[in-house]
């Protein structure tokens, strides 16, 4: 079927596209469908919905991703017929017996995944399936596998390229840039991909867009990287494993995680953006993602799937029974990592915890002898070699390091007792910061005043919340109040 193009400037977050009721009954299609839209030998499939008012019989309403994907314009000519069966759904029911996948099976289903050959319900049942059964190590570097072929591989030559990441959890714990710096400053080359948030005040990618560009082509990464040696990009707009990014915003919806697809969806990562060193974070404790016993099992998985692949990998058990740093929410956060780096009134679990993290990928990457590479990245902090490249990739980003406004109310709460700190809730904090507007509100968060361990007396402050707007400020207040993150003894 022949169908002229109606704009009609909505960002769906996905491929969708309006039939008149009419031309979906010729199609033999229904909401929810899938079709597959040809133009000038380029192809697109997208979801379908339908609709008997603002689409008239042979238009065709597209949002913008379809449009900018096939380039279109109101002139374009476009053929529109209904999607074949995707032969990958049929590989999904494997998993209800919990048979095993081979790598070509997984490949075919990731394929699909990131054409939209499959629906979101049965990704949901592929994650679901998984959840279930499990995966084997050698299933799951078979995930791996087909999950990197989805996108573009990076490669960097001889050189000696390193990431780094955290299975996250814990406020402020913003290491990454602060790392990344202190790396690339000793000469290891960092191309760092970052997450935003989803549960937490901020992701890497949030705090680093307070001062500059995180959204980039591949290409543009590469400039970036080829000019200053590292990058602090958001992962999200490379398209570097697109079938892992359309897998996460399925699992968001499910609240799952499945541990293979974890292992799979990290390691797949760093493969995909050309790094050989990888150095894995993992804190543990009373409000951290996992116990220790939990974090000493998934370091055993990462350790044997990772060298399985070919990696050089090292993984490190940190405790995450509170925040690190001061500020919780992106602006504030990108306060602790300047001071940091210039060694300005710097947090000292923020830059001892970097420190420790960063003389971990130079002993890897040899640029520091075993049990020497604390030493030689707290040179780079001292002698302000790290500040000088974090300037760098900031600059090559289209940013500049400046001090960054805070929101424009804020509320200062205070002790209401004399005594001991005797513990901060990650969660509630968390929960806090993202009622006062983070991580959206990059200007809005908490700056803590305490941490575990400190004494206070009564009136002595123990946080202070910044929000845009009165009404967000009360509420991040009254829930401080009423849930009590931080516990006095």
């Amino acid at each position: 079927m022949r169908c002229s193009l109606k704009k009609l400037n909505v960002q769906a977050g996905k491929p969708i596209a309006f039939l008149h009721a009419s031309d979906a009954r010729i199609l033999g299609v229904h909401p929810g469908d899938r079709i597959l839209i040809r133009t000038n030998g380029t192809k697109e499939i997208a979801v379908v919905d339908v609709t008997t008012t603002f689409i008239k019989r042979r238009e065709l309403g597209l949002s913008d991703e379809v449009i900018r994907s096939l380039n279109l314009s109101l002139s374009s000519s476009i053929e529109v017929q209904p999607m074949k069966f995707a032969q990958s759904s049929i590989l999904l029911k494997q998993k209800r017996e919990c048979d095993p996948y081979t790598e070509e099976q997984l490949k075919k289903i990731m394929g699909d995944i990131v054409s939209g050959a499959l629906t979101e319900a049965e990704i949901a049942y592929f994650i679901s399936g998984i959840n279930y059964c499990g995966m084997s190590l050698q299933e799951t570097r078979s995930l791996v596998n087909a999950i990197v072929s989805t996108g573009t591989k990076l490669s960097w030559g001889t050189k000696k390229c390193a990431d780094k990441h955290s299975i996250g959890g814990i406020p402020g714990n913003r290491t990454t840039p602060i790392v990344v710096a202190i790396c690339a400053a000793a000469g290891v080359i960092m191309p760092k991909t970052s997450s935003r948030a989803i549960t937490s005040a901020a992701g890497t990618a949030d705090t680093v867009e307070t001062l500059a560009r995180v959204n980039f082509s591949v290409r543009e990464l590469q400039e970036i990287v080829y000019k200053t040696g590292a990058c602090l990009a958001w992962g999200g707009s490379l398209g570097l494993a697109p079938a892992d990014d359309k897998i996460i915003q399925i699992e968001k919806i499910l609240n799952l995680d499945p541990e293979p697809q974890l292992l799979a969806s990290i390691l797949s990562k760093k493969i995909a953006v050309g790094s050989k060193y990888v150095l894995i974070d993992i804190p543990y404790g009373l409000g951290a993602k996992v116990t220790r016993k939990k974090a000493l099992d998934l370091k055993k998985k990462f350790l044997k799937l990772g060298t399985s692949l070919g990696l050089i990998i090292q993984v490190v058990l940190t405790e995450g029974s509170q925040p690190i740093g001061d500020g919780i929410g992106p602006s504030l956060e990108m306060r602790d990592i300047v001071r940091v780096l210039t060694k300005n009134n710097s947090p000292q679990d923020l830059e001892k915890k970097s420190i420790f993290l960063a003389g971990k990928i130079l002993e890897m990457t040899k640029k520091a002898k075993p049990g020497k590479g604390a030493a030689l990245a707290r040179k780079m902090l001292s002698n302000g070699s790290a500040f000088v490249k974090f300037k760098e990739i900031i600059e090559a980003q289209g940013g500049y390091v400046r001090e960054l406004p805070l929101a424009q109310y804020k509320k200062t709460l205070f002790a209401s007792a004399t005594g001991t700190i005797e513990a901060i809730h990650n969660r509630l904090i968390n929960t806090t910061a993202r009622i006062a507007g983070c991580p959206q509100d990059k200007a809005s968060g908490i700056d803590l005043h305490v941490h575990v361990g400190d004494k206070v007396k009564k009136g002595e402050p123990l946080v202070t919340l910044y929000a845009e707007s009165l009404f967000k400020l009360k509420s991040a207040s009254t829930f401080f109040i009423t849930d009590h993150p931080i516990e006095l003894g």
